[in-house]
């Protein structure tokens, strides 16, 4: 369990600054309210949908996709995150506490497509090298581009 902390106004520009001009299935593990869902589809990143266990937060995110006019085109799944097959994930958007970050890292190295695209908020994954950053301080942000993750570990 991780705790609900919502992400900036700030935390979501640069997250999805990081995924700007890029295309296929973006997902935000442990979506929360669904803002950094919604700011994707917005965005032009399709299909968006989010992960959320928090059966408060999914109500909050699908009332929001629903103010938006985005209810029917995006999704808010309740699934457990180790559960789900990200192999045709290509943006994934990752806001969870540091403590998550080693077995993500394991779960996203085995399922992920070489040309997919993790974004880190808040907590940087520990043992891999970002292809780039964004923001200072708690609005920082961290993308990390999978074969680049794959060359490294080898």
């Amino acid at each position: 369990q991780v705790p609900y902390q919502p992400s900036s106004p700030r935390q979501v520009a640069n997250a999805l600054a990081l995924l700007r001009g890029r295309a296929g299935k973006t997902v935000d593990l442990g979506s929360g309210d669904g803002r950094l869902v919604l700011e994707a589809h917005k965005q032009g990143l399709r299909p968006a949908l989010g992960y959320e266990l928090n059966p408060w937060l999914l109500c909050l995110a699908n009332y929001r996709a629903w103010r938006a006019g985005y209810h029917g085109n995006v999704s808010f799944l309740k699934k457990d995150l180790w559960k789900v097959n990200l192999s045709d994930c290509h943006n994934v958007i990752v806001f969870l506490a540091p403590s998550v970050k080693p077995p993500l890292a394991t779960k996203l190295l085995a399922e992920l497509p070489d040309d997919a695209r993790v974004v880190a908020g808040r907590f940087p994954f520990p043992s891999w090298t970002p292809s780039s950053t964004l923001g200072q301080g708690l609005e920082q942000v961290w993308a990390y581009d999978m074969k680049e993750v794959r060359k490294e570990a080898q």
